[in-house]
This record gives structure tokens, C-alpha cells and sequence, in this order.
């Protein structure tokens, strides 16, 4: 059965307990609908799509990002850098990659994932870090006031769920446009999933690498 966590808390993944060769690390969520009048419920005007996007850093033993990924101008562009995201989907090791974007969040099941090979993942990375940002959230006026029903979980290679960590909305997040939503941090006989629950304000992930370079 798998462990619910709370914000603040953590769980230990045992090789000897999962098969953590292949672990899905799955987000989901769903937009709460503002209530209708009665003319915009006959005119059947659409929902409010919100399109959210993960990220994950591969953090070093100090939690340091080191590759950047390709430069432009002189400039770091993050692709093909130590860094996962919508425009480097799959990290340059093979061992971790992003399965797709859902814009929606609509439909059961997760909205997003994340696949890892944690057993086979160099030993160089010692901690991922997971963003879940709002695109255009700022621009949009969307915020994670409007998300419930927020999760992310960790799922083993035999589909077996080791853990997961519930977050919805609400007003102390009417203001905040991404989310740091969890960790795994390496530890002996295998990883250790830290739920972290830390919004921010800026629809952008990139406002979280500021700590981790």
C-alpha cells in the first residue's frame, strides 16, 4: 500500500522492498470550475484551460545543477543540459526523460510523467528536483488557487505505487504560479521521496534554479 505524505515529510525507497529500475513519477490535477450564471450556462461557454509543466533537475552531491545544457550567444539554453523540461525532454544519459505535456488535466489518471532508471542513474546525481509551473499563469491570471486535487506519486517497475503526495489550491495559493512539489534524494540501499509543497509566485522554473547553480 502505498505512503500518503503530508508536506514536510519523507519516505524511504528500498531496492530490496521495490524494483526501482524503472520508476514513473506521475503528476495530476484538476482546474476548480468557477460557478456559472444562468446566461453563460445557456450560452455554454468553455472551461478555463490551464496548461501545467514539470520540470526536473539532476542536482550533484552538493544539490548543484552542473550542466546548464547548450549555449547560445554565451548564454545557457538549458537543452540537453542536467535540467528536464518541455523543450529537453529526454536528459542526455538516457536514464530519465518527460513522457509528454497534457494541457489540459483533464481525464483520469496522471497528467504528466516522469520516468526515471533510479538503479542505473549515474552516481553523480545524488537528488532530482520537481517544479510544476502554470505556463503563462502570470500573462493568464491562472494560479494554483484554482488547482485541486494535486498529486504527484511514485510508481515502481511492476506498477506497484510506493508513495504519494496529495497538494490542492485554496486562497494561500492565489497568488503562486509554479510549485517546487518534491525531491528524491539518493540514500544507501536506494531513494529517499521528500514532499516539499514550496509555491512561488513566478510561473517559471527557472526562478527555482537560481538555488540550485
Amino acid at each position: 500500500m502505498a505512503v500518503s505524505l503530508s508536506k514536510g515529510q519523507g519516505v524511504s525507497l528500498k531496492k530490496n522492498e521495490h524494483d526501482l529500475s524503472t520508476v514513473t513519477i506521475g503528476l495530476g490535477w484538476d482546474i476548480n470550475e468557477e460557478k456559472k450564471g444562468f446566461f453563460s450556462s445557456l450560452l455554454g461557454g468553455k472551461s478555463e484551460e490551464y496548461d501545467l509543466d514539470v520540470a526536473a533537475f539532476l542536482c550533484d552531491e552538493n544539490g548543484k545543477v552542473k550542466d546548464l545544457g547548450n549555449e547560445s550567444d554565451g548564454r545557457p539554453t538549458l537543452v540537453n543540459g542536467d535540467i528536464i523540461f518541455f523543450n529537453s525532454q529526454k536528459h542526455k544519459s538516457g536514464q530519465i526523460w518527460l513522457t509528454g505535456d497534457n494541457r489540459t488535466g483533464e481525464g483520469d489518471g496522471d497528467d504528466e510523467q516522469i520516468i526515471v532508471k533510479l538503479n542505473t542513474l549515474g552516481a553523480e546525481y545524488a537528488k532530482i528536483i520537481f517544479i510544476v509551473q502554470i505556463y503563462n499563469g502570470q500573462q493568464l491570471k491562472q494560479n494554483f488557487g484554482k488547482v485541486k486535487n494535486a498529486y504527484i506519486r511514485a510508481v515502481d517497475a511492476k506498477n506497484v505505487e510506493m508513495a504519494r503526495f496529495n497538494l490542492s489550491g485554496g486562497a494561500a495559493y492565489a497568488d503562486q504560479c509554479s510549485l517546487l512539489f518534491a525531491e528524491l534524494v539518493r540514500e544507501e540501499g536506494g531513494w529517499k521521496l521528500n514532499a516539499i509543497g514550496e509555491p512561488s509566485p513566478s510561473d517559471s522554473f527557472v526562478s527555482y534554479l537560481k538555488d540550485y547553480v
